[in-house]
């Protein structure tokens, strides 16, 4: 009844440490996967980290451009501002009178940058540009008036020179920041999937973390189930051994109990058989 019971475990146990190998081995190779991910999207997210620093250094490289094509606009205005310096000291000598034509060039380029960059109401941005026609042509109602002489032409076709020069290098300038945004929005959106990529690596090692723990749980429990049955066996052989002794003692008390019958047989003189004495032999009473 024991030696069943203790079957009838090893069959369980047996059982039990099938399901949890299978169990095991999903887990194990589920940890391979996240780990596979993970170290892909790590890869991902280091070429994105270098595709990153190239776009900087190239927004870096055309914000640096337009600085410097803006400190030249930057010279050339404040060449233009002396010529019609000069302008005026010339203007007050020829025209008694009247607004300096630098403060009006000066107040223009000011009205003009605040059209392109303030935020305005319908009404206000009216007249302001109404405001900016009306000084650009007393500006040049002005300058009409003067160039008729010598000097004053001189300078006012200067002015219009560094003037023209002032255009294209500002529009050199806005082309450089308009491609220095674009490598910034560039830059913003890379920094996302960056972000991105990231938090998932560490989610997919996370998984890795989890899957691993409980697979290495369940391993240590094969092991456990593998000693139980090493013992298991142990036991079931000693009791197989132990009852396959018991069923020969008495098979040989039962050879020695009908040797006795046979002996007495034997003593009193009754005829014995040829199995009788092969039984008397066996049991090595003659």
């Amino acid at each position: 009844m024991m030696l069943e019971k203790l079957i009838e475990r090893k069959e369980q146990l047996e059982k039990e440490l099938q399901e949890l190998s299978k169990k095991r081995d999903t887990l194990n190779k589920e940890a391979r996967e996240y780990v596979d991910k993970r170290d892909k999207l790590n890869s991902e997210f280091k070429e994105l980290l270098a595709k990153v620093k190239e776009i900087k250094a190239k927004r870096d490289e055309h914000n640096q451009k337009a600085k410097e094509i803006k400190a030249k606009r930057n010279a050339v205005h404040r060449e233009i501002d002396k010529l019609y310096r000069e302008l005026d000291k010339l203007r007050r000598n020829l025209d008694r009178g009247g607004r300096p034509l630098g403060e009006i060039e000066k107040e223009i380029r000011k009205l003009e940058f605040r059209q392109q960059t303030a935020v305005l109401t319908i009404d206000k941005e009216r007249a302001l540009v109404e405001r900016i026609a009306k000084l650009k042509k007393e500006l040049e109602e002005r300058k009409y008036q003067l160039e008729r002489h010598e000097e004053f032409k001189k300078l006012i076709s200067k002015i219009r020179e560094l003037k023209e020069e002032a255009r294209k290098l500002h529009q050199q300038m806005l082309e450089y920041v308009e491609k220095a945004d674009e490598y910034h929005a560039e830059m913003t959106r890379t920094f996302k999937l960056i972000d991105e990529k990231r938090e998932e690596a560490d989610r997919m090692h996370e998984m890795f973390i989890n899957s691993k723990k409980e697979a290495d749980k369940l391993h240590n429990e094969t092991i456990k189930i593998r000693k139980d049955l090493k013992d298991l066996d142990k036991v079931i052989k000693a009791l197989k051994a132990k009852q396959a002794k018991s069923k020969v003692d008495r098979e040989k008390e039962e050879l020695m109990r009908r040797a006795r019958e046979v002996y007495e047989m034997f003593r009193k003189g009754e005829k014995l058989e040829t199995e009788d004495l092969l039984l008397l032999q066996r049991a090595g009473l003659i």
